[in-house]
């Protein structure tokens, strides 16, 4: 596996900024939800690692689950629009405040497609958070109430995206240069 240096085009978000906007993310939703609790929901496996430093920050009452979806082939780096739910809630919504947490929405598909699922079980509000948009690549519409950072079409990776399962764990979102990236050639 080639070390990311190899193929980091540039540095989209440095830490700073992401926990910076995070922060802020967290206190809005703080404010948005006083003297309520809050039920949130990761979207696995890109969202985990955003959805623990945002949690460390709202104070308002909150339980977490998560739910993994796929919409993306083997080795595919685009939603074919194919969603499907690999595993699925553990807690009933009805009635409760739910908060999406998402790392990344681009055509829309997906969080489309979890929108409209979970808004089938009573949900007392439905709201999305996710920590970058990139509303240029967007072919569904979808409501976002919390975006961290609107990017451009470019292939990310890092915070929790990433590139072939590997690279989730660095502290901040680069751009591939897809033409110096190998692949998984192991």
């Amino acid at each position: 596996m080639q070390e990311y240096r190899e193929f980091l085009a540039k540095t989209l978000i440095d830490e700073t900024a992401l926990q910076n906007r995070i922060r802020e993310l967290a206190e809005e939703i703080n404010h948005d939800y006083a003297g309520q609790d809050l039920m949130l929901i990761c979207i696995l496996r890109g969202g985990v690692v955003f959805m623990v430093d945002l949690m460390r920050h709202i104070r308002v009452p909150h339980v977490m689950d998560c739910m993994a979806i796929s919409s993306y082939g083997v080795g595919a780096r685009a939603s074919n629009g194919n969603v499907r739910v690999t595993y699925d809630l553990q807690n009933n919504i009805a009635g409760r405040n739910v908060l999406i947490v998402e790392d990344i929405v681009d055509s829309g598909h997906t969080i489309s497609h979890v929108l409209e699922m979970l808004s089938t079980r009573n949900p007392k509000s439905l709201k999305v958070c996710v920590l970058l948009d990139k509303k240029e690549r967007r072919e569904v519409p979808v409501p976002v109430a919390y975006c961290g950072f609107e990017i451009p079409n470019a292939y990310v990776f890092g915070y929790g995206l990433d590139i072939d399962e590997y690279y989730r764990n660095l502290p901040f979102i680069g751009i591939v240069d897809l033409e110096k990236y190998k692949g998984n050639t192991e």
